[in-house]
């Protein structure tokens, strides 16, 4: 996969996860909806980034540490399997993180965020577009490039930026004009397209 390709991709994910409302707007809205203002929906946005980001950067960082001790393809058949049985068992399993509560400090709406991310498996659907941004030099096909730290940082930036771009679009699209019974109105089966990508992702990772 190109870099350009691999880059629209990652761009492209962080859109898709910013669409779903588990991944943080509707966190964002009922904030903005409790304070009555738009500003509560803006300063929950950041929060929500770095969270996401921050799961990613740790998926991505489990990815560098194995990819150093094991073959490339190791990797990849790893990572697609793990893919592969969270999306199975989300299609059975539907439960969320559910300790924060609406009142939440800029700390606390990060972690909430890092952990829902990591609870979907949003990072690890990351690492796939990762490990194809990443070339093997070593005569056992490890992941030792010495770019692969700045490859890393791109590759959760640019994720970052697809999720923190639609996460606020959609956010504030509901909280100003929509509202929230656009849930009930338009309702789509978002758990099952999310298992249904998780399992596509897995499946595919180990040809890219």
């Amino acid at each position: 996969m190109g870099e350009m390709t691999s880059s629209w991709a990652l761009i492209g994910l962080g859109a898709f996860h910013g669409i779903n409302p588990g991944m943080g707007w509707l966190f964002a809205v009922a904030l903005g909806l409790q304070e009555r203002r738009r500003g509560a929906v803006l300063s929950a946005l950041l929060p929500l980034g770095i969270g996401h980001a921050l799961a990613v950067a740790a998926a991505i960082a489990l990815a560098v540490v194995a990819g150093a001790v094991m073959p490339l393809q190791w990797v990849r058949w790893v990572v697609a399997a793990i893919l592969v049985v969270f999306g199975v068992s989300r299609l059975f399993r539907h439960r969320h993180p559910s300790w924060a509560s609406m009142r939440v400090s800029k700390g606390g709406l990060t972690l909430w965020s890092f952990l829902m991310a990591s609870a979907h498996g949003a990072g690890l659907m990351v690492v796939p577009l990762f490990l194809a941004m990443t070339v093997p030099v070593s005569h056992h096909g490890m992941m030792m490039h010495p770019s692969t730290p700045g490859t890393a940082l791109l590759a959760t930036s640019l994720h970052a930026l697809g999720y923190l771009v639609i996460t606020a679009v959609v956010a504030l699209l509901v909280f100003e004009k929509f509202g929230v019974a656009i849930l009930r109105k338009a309702w789509i089966n978002l758990d099952l397209i999310w298992a249904i990508a998780l399992i596509v992702t897995g499946t595919v990772s180990v040809f890219i």
